[in-house]
C-alpha cells in the first residue's frame, strides 16, 4: 500500500501543470423549483474529443457544499486529466443526507442527483449516457449519499465509492439535520431504519455496482465502516474494503481521492470493453 501510495504521488507530480477546465453550473431542479450549483471539471483535450467520457459524480460532506472539492483538493483537475473523465461536484445542501424528505415535500436531493442531474449532463456535455460511463463517490455524508443512490439507482450508475462514510444514520439523531430531513424518529422510524446504508444494502439491486469504501484507523465512524463491510460480505456483496492510517479531516480525503478514481477509472475501462 505504501509503494502504491509513492507511485501515485510521483503520477500526480507530473500533472501540476494540468489543462482541466473547471466551471460552476446552475442545474435546474423541476422537483425542488430552484436551481442548484454544481462545479464541473472536464478533461484536457476534452473540447476537441470525439469520444465520450465517463463521469464522476463527486458528493461532499455534512456542513459543506459544492466548492469544497475544487478548493480544499485542487488536484482534482489532474486526475480528470490523467484519467480522462468527467468530475461533478453537484450541491447537497449544508446537511440533505442525499434524501428525499419525507416530511419537506420541496427537499428532494435524491431525485436530483440521482435524476435530475446526470439528465442535465448528459444533455450538455460529451459524456457516455448510461450507467456504465456514471459512478457516485464521496466523504463523509457524501460517503452515505453514495452508497444510498448507488443502490437504490443502480440503473443509472455502475459503481458507488465511499471515503470515511458516515453509514449509519439511524444513530445520528441530533446536530448534524437529519432529524429535520427525515422526522421524528418515532413517527418515521421506518425510513430511519431503511434510509441507512446499514440497512438499505439489504435490497439488493438488480444490477451489480462496482463499490469501494475506504476509511481512516483513527476516524470515529469507523465503526460503521467495519459495520457495513461485514454485512456486505454476509450478503455476498462484491465489494472492496480498505482501512489506511488516518482521520476525518481533508489530510485524509486528498490522499482517498486518488485511490478512489484510480479504482474507477479501471472500472469504467471493464465496462465500456464490453460494449
Amino acid at each position: 500500500m505504501k509503494k502504491l501510495g509513492i507511485i501515485l504521488s510521483f503520477v500526480l507530480m507530473g500533472f501540476n501543470g494540468f489543462t482541466a477546465e473547471v466551471d460552476t453550473l446552475m442545474v435546474p431542479s423541476k422537483s425542488m423549483n430552484k436551481n442548484i450549483p454544481a462545479v464541473i471539471v472536464l478533461p484536457a483535450g476534452y473540447q476537441n474529443a470525439k469520444q465520450n467520457f465517463p463521469v464522476v459524480y463527486l458528493l461532499h460532506g455534512a456542513g459543506g457544499s459544492y466548492r469544497n472539492w475544487i478548493t480544499r483538493v485542487p488536484h482534482i483537475k489532474a486526475l480528470a486529466d490523467q484519467y480522462q473523465m468527467v468530475i461533478v461536484c453537484p450541491d447537497g445542501a449544508v446537511t440533505s443526507w442525499y434524501f428525499d424528505s419525507p416530511v419537506d415535500s420541496n427537499f428532494r436531493y435524491e431525485t436530483f442527483v440521482a435524476k435530475e442531474l446526470p439528465v442535465y449532463i448528459d444533455e450538455h456535455y460529451k459524456t457516455i449516457p448510461n450507467r456504465k460511463g456514471r459512478i457516485l463517490t464521496g466523504l463523509s455524508m457524501g460517503g452515505h449519499g453514495s452508497l444510498f443512490l448507488g443502490f437504490r439507482h443502480a440503473d443509472n450508475f455502475s459503481g458507488a465509492g465511499s471515503m470515511s462514510g458516515v453509514l449509519h444514520v439511524t444513530v445520528i439523531r441530533q446536530g448534524y439535520g437529519v432529524e429535520k430531513i427525515l422526522g421524528d424518529t418515532l413517527t418515521n422510524k421506518k425510513y430511519w431504519n431503511d434510509w441507512s446504508v446499514l440497512n438499505a444494502i439489504e435490497q439488493k439491486p438488480a444490477d451489480s455496482l462496482a463499490i469501494l469504501i475506504d476509511c481512516g484507523i483513527e476516524d470515529r465512524v469507523l465503526p460503521m465502516n467495519r459495520a457495513v463491510h461485514e454485512k456486505m460480505l454476509k450478503l455476498k456483496i462484491a465489494h472492496e474494503y480498505t482501512e489506511r492510517p488516518g482521520n476525518h479531516d481533508w489530510k485524509y480525503w486528498e490522499n482517498a481521492i486518488d485511490y478512489q478514481i484510480l479504482f474507477f477509472s479501471k472500472h469504467f475501462k471493464r465496462m465500456l470493453a464490453k460494449n
